[in-house]
């Protein structure tokens, strides 16, 4: 069996190949946050990735906000036994599930909302989580938001929301690399500390300094896991490199939505060893 390091490195070739096949995507924030769905799909969710059903009852529930970052989704979705392996090949092409940004009405399993309209994930999350309090059901919904997508008004005001009716099943995830597709997130847009936005919103906040540190991030999420049930709802905020893994790519808002060329691909992949099977 793979360790949770050779997934992440397999699911990180993953994504460079399919957005390479295509010469569209967005590679750098789905390398950045390799290790955190590669902790949660295969250590950190309780879920049943063969009997997905879009009311998740029973097991916990993942949502996406920001759907651009789709090539590491539908990477662990397929390594976790989701669908098979060689459905990636055909990511964005025609009448292929596997769209840029997740859409529900392809029936795609472990898709439960269309996502990529940035803002609206945490409302849906909030929603889902209240579900479940209403339900009976102890498990818990864990989302993942981007740092600049945190400019659009909406997630404040459910982020409002899910302290004033204490979603605390919630564990939302903000990969914080500093980096959206116009620049640096203190450029366009200062947000001042988000630590400090969290608590004062009244949540339990959470700092994980390197989230593209397999043991750290699998850490993170357990402590966030045991902060649950406590009235606030958990925020983890994640910090990660843009592009983590390539060096070409790393740390820069350039590689946030343009695909490698044939030389590029091949330089990424001589970083990245075929640790399980290629698609």
């Amino acid at each position: 069996m793979a360790t949770l390091q050779e997934t992440a490195t397999q699911i990180r070739r993953d994504i460079v190949r399919m957005v390479h096949g295509v010469q569209s995507g967005h590679p750098g924030g789905s390398l950045g946050c390799t290790e955190y769905f590669t902790a949660l799909f295969f250590k950190v969710l309780r879920h049943n990735p063969a009997a997905f059903s879009m009311d998740g009852k029973g097991e916990d529930l993942f949502f996406l906000s920001n759907g651009h970052i789709s090539p590491v989704y539908y990477a662990a979705l397929a390594r976790s036994g989701y669908f098979a392996v060689s459905e990636l090949a055909t990511f964005r092409k025609l009448n292929s599930r596997l769209q840029g940004h997740p859409t529900t009405h392809e029936h795609l399993p472990g898709i439960r909302i269309a996502s990529g309209s940035l803002g609206q994930g945490m409302s849906v999350a909030i929603g889902a989580a209240l579900a479940k309090k209403y339900n009976g059901d102890s498990h818990l919904v864990f989302s993942l938001h981007g740092d600049g997508e945190l400019n659009e008004g909406q997630v404040w005001e459910a982020i409002m929301s899910a302290a004033h009716h204490k979603v605390d099943n919630l564990i939302a995830t903000i990969d914080w690399n500093g980096q959206q597709i116009d620049g640096p997130t203190d450029k366009v847009m200062y947000m001042g500390d988000l630590t400090e936005k969290f608590r004062v919103f009244g949540w339990e906040t959470l700092v994980l300094e390197q989230g593209n540190d397999m043991d750290e991030v699998v850490a993170a999420l357990e402590k966030a896991k045991a902060l649950t049930g406590n009235g606030k709802p958990v925020a983890v905020l994640m910090k990660t490199a843009m592009g983590k893994g390539i060096d070409f790519m790393e740390g820069t808002h350039e590689w946030h939505g343009i695909a490698p060329n044939d030389a590029q691909l091949a330089a990424a992949l001589a970083q990245l060893p075929e640790t399980l099977v290629d698609y």
